[in-house]
């Protein structure tokens, strides 16, 4: 698996990944902090990881954030390969497979370009991840395939993606420790599709990463898994992570939750896919509900009943056009200067056979 590369857009001290990265770029402090999740899109590199970590830093600098994160992208596609060749009894294409993630994992370690001490520890976190990675491929007979195997392999993206963000957020100077959501997440032990059990799965984190915030420290936090009460790992299933996002902001009484992605918000339709596709750059609860309920990839189907009871705001913005508004979904409001329309944008849009997309 190939790195993308993409072209490092700071510009020294004030560039485009410090700017504020919620409530539509107007700076504004937020009470209970705010929780910034990135998609793997957003993650897959060195450079990438970095310019991330500037918009967290950015954000820093006026309220409490949490980041929950992605594995990087194609990771979790390999790790699941991993998986079915167990069942192949491919046992040695399942060994080049594990030690291919945790190559990949290594080489964005050394282009962080990190201080000789922090190198040394995150290698060192890596390499034990990556050594029960290897443990979960046999010396010899085929394993059976089961869901349980499958969580587990696939837990090992974010636990690594975990580690490596944190460490660039300390390289810009930025205190973060790596926090895996199965501490805390408690789920049923439906694996590949487990439903998290949310007030226990509240007390628990709140233990855990209000200590952290408090001392002004920013939580890393694995997206997609969880664990069963008696420790087996789970995940909430695939392209389930801006559903972790809301989870974590809703532990955190974060007021907002921005799912960084890349593309610039929501569209009526998919932008790579139709010169028609409009940018929809406010959304109730119940319009991002009726988008999904059309066909549209919005957001994960979780997300919005999560956000509206708690009436957290949700804003999906493009990590690589930082200065682009996105799409805020929440309780509906009017901006001053702003008047009513008697149509809202979603109605044209639900008559509609295209897809919305946020990708």
């Amino acid at each position: 698996m190939s790195l993308e590369n993409v072209q490092d857009e700071l510009e020294a001290e004030r560039g485009p990944a410090d700017v504020v990265c919620y409530a539509g770029g107007v700076q504004k402090q937020s009470a209970n902090g705010v929780a910034l999740k990135f998609g793997g899109s957003s993650l897959l590199g060195a450079d990438r990881m970095l310019h991330a970590a500037g918009l967290v830093r950015a954000a820093t600098r006026e309220s409490r954030v949490t980041v929950v994160v992605s594995a990087m992208k194609g990771v979790t596609d390999h790790l699941l390969s991993i998986a079915h060749a167990l069942a192949q009894g491919k046992l040695a294409y399942a060994r080049r497979e594990a030690e291919l993630v945790l190559d990949l994992h290594l080489g964005v370690l050394n282009d962080l370009q990190l201080d000789e001490e922090t190198n040394l520890r995150v290698r060192r976190e890596l390499q034990l991840l990556g050594g029960d990675l290897l443990h979960e491929v046999p010396a010899h007979d085929r394993v059976a395939a089961t869901a349980e195997l499958f969580d587990r392999l696939a837990s090992f993206g974010e636990r690594l993606s975990a580690r490596l963000f944190a460490a660039a957020l300390e390289k810009l100077g930025v205190s973060a420790v790596p926090v895996t959501s199965s501490e805390f997440v408690l789920t049923c032990d439906t694996f590949r599709d487990a439903q998290p059990h949310l007030e226990q799965t509240r007390e628990r984190g709140r233990a855990i990463l209000l200590p952290l915030l408090e001392e002004g420290i920013v939580p890393v936090v694995t997206g997609f898994i969880g664990a069963t009460s008696d420790g087996r790992i789970t995940t909430l299933g695939r392209n389930s992570s801006d559903f972790s996002g809301a989870i974590i902001a809703h532990v955190v009484d974060a007021d907002e939750l921005v799912i960084w992605t890349d593309v610039d918000g929501i569209y009526t339709a998919n932008p790579k896919e139709s010169v028609e596709a409009r940018l929809l750059h406010e959304l109730s609860y119940d319009e991002a509900h009726a988008l999904a309920a059309s066909g549209a990839k919005v957001l994960h189907a979780k997300v919005l009943p999560l956000a509206a009871e708690t009436e957290m705001v949700v804003w999906v913005r493009n990590t690589f056009n930082p200065l682009a508004r996105g799409t805020r979904i929440g309780s509906p409001r009017l901006p001053r200067g702003s008047r009513a329309t008697s149509q809202s944008p979603v109605q044209n849009f639900a008559k509609s056979p295209q897809q919305g997309s946020v990708a």
